[in-house]
């Protein structure tokens, strides 16, 4: 059942609706008001009056949008505007009636645990140190190995630098520098990742895909080296406003702030020498919604879940996927060419699940469609190069093994060997498909397998029925592929 998140921070009020409390969520409603509450408390200690109209008006329609969407649960909190101003209980008071639910105001490490809890969400296995960049407030915390370790939250929000700096990058950088200096724990960071959270750093990554015309404009897990990160946040950190909001590929809104978050990041890895910055779109709300599940369901993989979820909503039978990915487990492990890490083996179950989400659409389109589909879907869980794998696996399953009609630039995210791989289980699928009618109950029964010399394929009498001139041309085509010889026994 729907749940929503709202989340009150010092620049943005936002209301997100999922589908569910579970590992892999989705998103059925997404709405984000820049309000600036967090405005002027740097120097007057208060939180802006026209910023209040502006949040209590948003929260109205988000009570109205969430009951409108029949959402079951709402979990509510504000951040470091509401804990610090002087005004910010009455605030809360105004924010409950108007929202007609509790919010929950949280402490800095309460706040930093959710974006750790978010990050872990969108990338298991990350390990280094998240930043969280808000209007009022900078979190950093330490993950690795599935947990959270120490955690500080500083007074470096966009909002508030502007405030306390009167817009002047090298005052900024000085409070920057002096605050970070104090935080130990960044130095273990050196040659790690630091993983960006927050909607001012969203947009510099964006700007940065523009400016090196990237080819997949997906911001979770793009990542940029440490060199050119730091030459490009200093590049922004120094332009105005104005200029920024010149430019078509990030927020208007975020024009503002955007200067303030770069130099914050250029210094933040000039102090830690992280090798990189890793983008998250997965920060506080997510954290929380991960925080309120189960230590079972915290250990499922997000991106098998979501792509399950695709093959039951798209594919003409979800079981089906599920004897697919084990019909081609045998195809892995009997020579080097064919075998396969843990995470590779992972990439193609999430191929298998993948491969029939396009077949309502016209059989011109179906390969080019699921491609798209794939490579700018929300996942969780997965890098852009495996993003551009599971595109390409499951373009070739529709196209065939040597199609060259992709006119995809991301091709380049991945290498030849990637390549070849995604053409050996995309023809295995084709094969299945052909066998099967993509209708569970049947691949269990034949046996694919790989002998000294020979691709055999084993059909059962009571399948021999199923042999065509396409199933064997579907075979002789694997066979190619991997270097063997095609043979069918019953």
């Amino acid at each position: 059942m729907p749940v929503s998140i709202v989340d009150i921070g010092s620049n943005s009020v936002r209301l997100i609706v999922y589908d569910g409390l579970r590992r892999s969520p989705t998103a059925l409603f997404n709405e984000k008001i820049l309000c600036g509450l967090g405005r002027g408390i740097a120097i007057d200690g208060r939180m802006n009056d026209e910023g209040i109209a502006r949040a209590l008006t948003a929260l109205t329609r988000f009570r109205a949008m969430s009951q409108r969407i029949g959402s079951t649960k709402m979990f509510a909190f504000a951040t470091a505007a509401a804990r610090e101003a002087s005004n910010g209980r009455q605030f809360i008071e105004d924010a409950e009636a108007a929202l007609g639910h509790k919010i929950k105001v949280l402490t800095g490490k309460r706040e930093a645990r959710f974006a750790a809890f978010g990050v872990m969400a969108g990338i298991p296995g990350a390990a280094g140190i998240v930043g969280d960049l808000g209007g009022g407030s900078l979190e950093l915390v330490e993950i690795g190995n599935g947990r959270i370790g120490d955690g500080v939250t500083l007074p470096l929000g966009s909002l508030r630098l502007i405030d306390l700096s009167d817009g002047d990058s090298d005052k900024a950088q000085r409070l920057v520098e002096d605050a970070i200096a104090r935080v130990g724990f960044l130095e273990r960071l050196r040659d790690g990742h630091f993983y960006a959270v927050g909607g001012s750093w969203r947009n510099f990554a964006r700007l940065h895909m523009a400016q090196t015309r990237y080819p997949l404009h997906v911001l979770h897990q793009y990542t940029i080296d440490a060199g050119p990160a730091t030459a490009f946040a200093d590049l922004l950190s120094g332009l105005g406003p104005d200029t920024l909001r010149d430019i078509h590929a990030i927020n208007r809104n975020r024009a503002e702030t955007l200067p303030m978050a770069a130099l914050v990041l250029k210094c933040l890895l000039a102090r830690s020498g992280a090798r990189d910055i890793v983008m998250s779109a997965f920060g506080a709300r997510e954290g929380m919604l991960f925080s309120k599940l189960s230590s079972k369901a915290k250990q499922y993989d997000p991106l098998l879940a979501a792509c399950r979820d695709f093959a039951r909503l798209r594919a003409r039978s979800g079981d089906y996927a599920g004897e697919l990915c084990r019909w081609t487990d045998s195809l892995f492990g009997a020579r080097p060419r064919l075998r396969e890490s843990a995470a590779e083996q992972r990439l193609r179950h999430a191929s298998c699940y993948l491969a029939d989400i396009g077949w309502r659409a016209h059989p011109d389109y179906r390969g080019e469609q699921s491609m798209t589909i794939i490579s700018q879907g929300s996942f969780a869980g997965i890098d852009h190069p495996g993003r551009v794998f599971l595109a390409l696996s499951v373009f070739y399953r529709y196209e065939g093994a040597w199609s060259e009609n992709t006119n995809h630039d991301f091709n380049e995210l991945v290498d030849d060997d990637t390549t070849y791989r995604a053409r050996i289980i995309a023809t295995a699928q084709r094969l299945a498909f052909v066998l099967s009618g993509a209708m569970p109950g049947v691949l269990a029964q034949i046996e694919l397998k790989i002998g000294p010399r020979n691709l055999i394929l084993h059909l059962p009498k009571k399948y021999a029925d199923l042999y065509g001139e396409r199933v064997y041309r579907r075979l002789c085509d694997l066979a190619e592929l991997i270097g063997k010889n095609p043979l069918i026994t019953n």
